[in-house]
C-alpha cells in the first residue's frame, strides 16, 4: 500500500473508530430486534442514543473538516481518493445536525420501534401513531437541515443516508414507467397462469424448517464461524462483516416463505462478508448503497434460487428434510410452478416478481408525501388503503396487513424503500451479465454449486465496495446503466415464456 500522507493518515485512524462504534451500534440493534427481553427496551434506547452521540461528536469534532481540507491537497492513491470523497461525504451528513437532535431522534426511533412490534401484532394503528407522529416530526426536521447543507430536496437528503447520490426525480421517471407496465402484464400473466398444482402440505415444523435453511445457507457459501441465523419479527441482516447476523421468521403452513427469507439474508451476508479485508473500517469498505445491498439478496432469492436448475437441486433436499421422499408435490416442476406463481397479496416481503414493483412504489408515494407535509401520520391508513386497492386490485382488511407490516417508518428509515426495486432491477442486470459472462453458471447452480457465481460477484460487486457509485459499479460490472429493459425482458421470460 502507498504511504499515506499526515492529515489522511490521521483521518483514517479516526474512521477507524467511527467504524468500530458503527458495528457495535450493528450488534446492538441486532439483539434488540432478535435476543432482547421487552423489559430491556428503555436501557437499550439509552445505550443506543449515547452512542450515536459519541459518534456523530467525534465525527464533527473541529479537527475533522480541517484535515479533510488538508488532504485533500495531499498526494493520494487508489481507494485512497475514494476514501477520502466518502469521509468527507459521512462529514457532511453528519456536520449538517446538532448532538442533540441526533440524541432526540435515536430516542424516537427505539420508542416508536418497541411500541410498533405490539401495534403490529393487535392491529392497532393508533397506539403507535402518537410515536411515529414524533418520529415524522424529527425526520422532517433532519431533512431540512440536511437539504440546505446538501442543496438537494428534503427527501432527496433523506435518501442519500441510504442511496449515495440517488435522486427522486431519476426514480419517478423510473417507478412512472414501472406502474405503467406493471397492470398490463399482470393481467396478461394471470391470464395465462395455469391452476397452482398442489404442492407440499404442511404443518412444516420450525426445527426442521431451521434445519433447512442452515444447510441451504451453506450451499449459497454462508460461513458459519462468521455469522449465524436467528429469529425476528421482521427478517433482516445486521452485525458486521466479520460477524453477520441474519434473521427469518416462521410459519408452519409455509416453509418457503422463511426459506426464501434465508436466502433473501444470505445475500446480504455474502456481500458483507465479500467486502476487502484490506479496506475494513474505512468508509470506502463499506457496501456501496442499499440498491446495490438489495441487489445482492435479491440475486440470490430472485434471480437465482427461484430458477428451475436451483430448485432441481433443493427439491430432494426440502423433502428429505421434511421426511417426505417420493410424496405427491415434493417434484421440483411442482415447487418450481408454486414459486413462480404470481397472485396479489398484502405483504410486501412474501409478494411475488410481478407484484413486488407496486408494494414499494406505494411506500415510495406517501413516504415522500409524509415529507412533504402532504400527508400526516393519521392520514396513513386510508391513503395507504387507497393506494393498494389502485395498485393492486385489493381491499386491505387491517393495518396490521397494511400499513403496520414494515418495521422501516417505526424505526425512522424514511428514503429506504425506492431502494428494494432499483435493487430487483440491479439484480437482474447483474445475472443477465453473470450468466454471459460464466459459461455453464446455471448449470452449475443446479448441481448446488455457487462458487462459480459468488466468484463473479467477488470481483465485480463485493470487491469494489464503496470505490464506484453504484451506477459506476453498474456499469463496469455489465457494461451499461441501469436499465429497466432487462428487468422487463427477465420478467417475460420467467412469466410468459417459460
Amino acid at each position: 500500500m502507498t504511504t499515506a500522507t499526515p492529515a489522511y493518515t490521521r483521518l483514517e485512524a479516526l474512521f477507524a473508530r467511527l467504524a468500530n462504534i458503527e458495528e457495535a451500534l450493528n450488534i446492538l440493534h441486532w439483539d434488540m430486534s432478535a435476543m432482547m427481553p421487552q423489559g430491556g427496551a428503555g436501557g437499550r434506547a439509552a445505550q443506543l442514543a449515547t452512542l450515536k452521540t459519541l459518534h456523530h461528536e467525534l465525527l464533527t469534532g473541529s479537527e475533522v473538516g480541517n484535515l479533510l481540507t488538508e488532504a485533500q491537497g495531499e498526494e493520494l492513491h487508489g481507494w485512497q481518493i475514494a476514501n477520502l470523497h466518502e469521509m468527507r461525504r459521512d462529514w457532511v451528513h453528519a456536520s449538517a445536525l446538532p448532538s442533540s437532535l441526533v440524541e432526540e431522534i435515536s430516542h424516537a426511533n427505539s420508542a416508536c420501534e418497541m411500541t410498533w412490534r405490539k401495534a403490529r401484532a393487535a392491529s392497532d394503528f393508533a397506539s403507535v401513531a402518537p410515536f411515529l407522529a414524533e418520529v415524522l416530526r424529527l425526520t422532517r426536521e433532519v431533512a431540512k437541515i440536511k437539504s440546505d447543507a446538501l442543496g438537494v430536496s428534503p427527501y432527496d437528503a433523506l435518501l442519500d443516508q441510504y442511496e449515495p447520490g440517488g435522486r427522486s426525480a431519476e426514480i419517478d421517471v423510473i417507478f412512472a414507467d414501472l406502474a405503467d407496465f406493471l397492470p398490463g402484464f399482470l393481467a396478461e400473466v394471470q391470464a395465462r397462469q395455469k391452476p397452482a398444482p398442489q404442492g407440499p402440505k404442511g404443518p412444516f415444523p420450525v426445527e426442521r424448517q431451521k434445519a433447512l435453511g442452515l444447510r441451504i445457507m451453506e450451499v449459497l457459501g454462508f460461513e458459519f464461524d462468521h455469522g449465524r441465523l436467528d429469529v425476528s419479527q421482521h427478517p433482516f441482516c445486521g452485525g458486521n462483516p466479520d460477524d453477520v447476523r441474519i434473521t427469518t421468521r416462521y410459519d408452519e403452513a409455509d416453509f418457503m416463505r422463511s426459506l426464501m427469507g434465508v436466502i433473501h439474508e444470505t445475500g446480504h451476508a455474502l456481500y458483507e462478508r465479500g467486502l476487502p479485508d484490506s479496506w475494513r473500517g474505512q468508509p470506502v469498505g463499506r457496501a456501496r448503497g442499499m440498491s446495490i445491498h438489495e441487489s445482492q439478496s435479491l440475486l440470490m432469492e430472485m434471480q437465482a434460487c427461484r430458477s428451475r436448475q436451483f430448485l432441481a437441486f433443493a427439491a430432494p433436499i426440502m423433502a428429505e428434510t421434511f421426511g417426505a421422499k417420493g410424496q405427491p408435490g415434493w417434484d421440483a416442476e411442482t415447487i418450481y410452478a408454486n414459486n413462480v406463481r404470481v397472485n396479489p397479496g398484502f405483504i410486501r416481503v412474501d409478494a411475488d416478481e410481478v407484484t413486488y414493483p407496486a408494494h414499494v412504489i406505494l411506500r415510495y408515494r406517501l413516504e415522500k408525501a409524509l415529507i412533504a407535509g402532504e400527508l400526516e401520520v393519521n392520514d396513513i391508513p386510508a391513503a395507504w388503503n387507497e393506494s393498494f386497492e389502485s395498485l393492486l386490485g385489493l381491499k386491505v382488511p387491517d393495518d396490521r396487513l397494511g400499513c403496520l407490516q414494515d418495521i422501516h417508518w417505526y424505526d425512522g428509515a424514511i428514503g429506504y424503500f425506492p431502494t428494494y426495486t432499483l435493487g430487483a432491477m440491479t439484480a437482474a442486470q447483474l445475472f443477465d451479465a453473470a450468466k454471459s459472462a460464466v459459461p455453464g453458471l446455471l448449470t452449475s447452480i443446479g448441481k448446488g454449486d455457487f462458487r462459480p457465481l459468488l466468484s463473479w460477484l467477488r470481483e465485480h460487486v463485493h470487491g469494489q465496495a464503496a470505490n464506484l457509485s453504484a451506477s459506476e459499479l453498474l456499469a463496469s460490472a455489465t457494461g451499461r446503466p441501469l436499465d429497466a429493459a432487462v428487468f422487463k425482458a427477465h420478467l417475460k421470460a420467467r412469466y410468459l415464456v417459460a
